[in-house]
């Protein structure tokens, strides 16, 4: 192979044939796709035998093909599902704290939340909308949407989510008011217990300015509620 790494492509004293056989060992290097998450491999050991326990507990057979890997599978979900845990969402907002005197209403909405429900570890998940009035700082925008992840890859309720949310950026940006509204749809109420299909929980919190009628009332337009 040693032989073809000066190749270029723009060379046209190459012929076709030497061409081809640059190609064809490139392809037989090539992954379908790049896995770019990383374990701690002493927790995923760890959980993966508490999840082949459980398994085998509920009447399964774990050397079965569908079920040989589901042990693995599940203790690095659960990482993933709860890296929370280990970031730091008041850092995040400082790294893209700027100066600027633009003092009105910021909102960014629809933002999609999953999360575990602490009470049954089942999904729920749905939107948050979030507003901010600048008091001489404002915000990278994508860094809400990661606050919000930070918060929501933990074992939650969506009660203590929303206000988590909430002072994180009133505390950090300290603006002259906050507002956080999540709606959320439950699995733990869907497809079991009551199995509700179609309720949403909505929950909201407010601070400074927001809690004033008029700047409430105006965001909750703005997010067409």
């Amino acid at each position: 192979m040693a032989k073809f790494e000066s190749l270029s492509f723009f060379d046209h004293k190459a012929d076709l044939k030497s061409v081809k056989l640059y190609i064809l060992p490139m392809k037989k290097r090539m992954m379908p796709y790049k896995k770019f998450e990383e374990y701690n491999i002493r927790i995923t050991d760890e959980v993966k035998e508490r999840y082949k326990n459980i398994i085998e507990g509920l009447g399964e057979d774990v050397t079965r093909d569908g079920l040989l890997k589901t042990p693995e599978r599940a203790a690095k979900a659960m990482q993933f599902l709860t890296q929370g845990y280990h970031q730091d969402p008041v850092e995040i907002l400082k790294s893209a704290m700027f100066k600027e005197s633009y003092d009105e209403m910021v909102i960014v909405k629809d933002i999609e939340l999953y999360s575990l429900c602490e009470h049954h570890m089942l999904p729920f998940f749905g939107k948050v909308h979030i507003a901010y009035i600048p008091n001489g700082n404002i915000v990278g925008l994508s860094k809400l949407p990661r606050v919000v992840d930070v918060f929501a890859r933990r074992l939650q309720v969506q009660e203590r989510l929303n206000e988590q949310i909430l002072d994180c950026i009133n505390n950090t940006l300290k603006p002259q008011g906050v507002a956080v509204v999540i709606e959320a749809s439950h699995m733990c109420m869907m497809m079991r217990g009551v199995q509700k299909q179609n309720s949403i929980t909505t929950t909201s919190g407010f601070r400074g300015q927001f809690e004033k009628i008029e700047t409430r009332n105006e965001f909750l337009k703005l997010i067409g509620k």
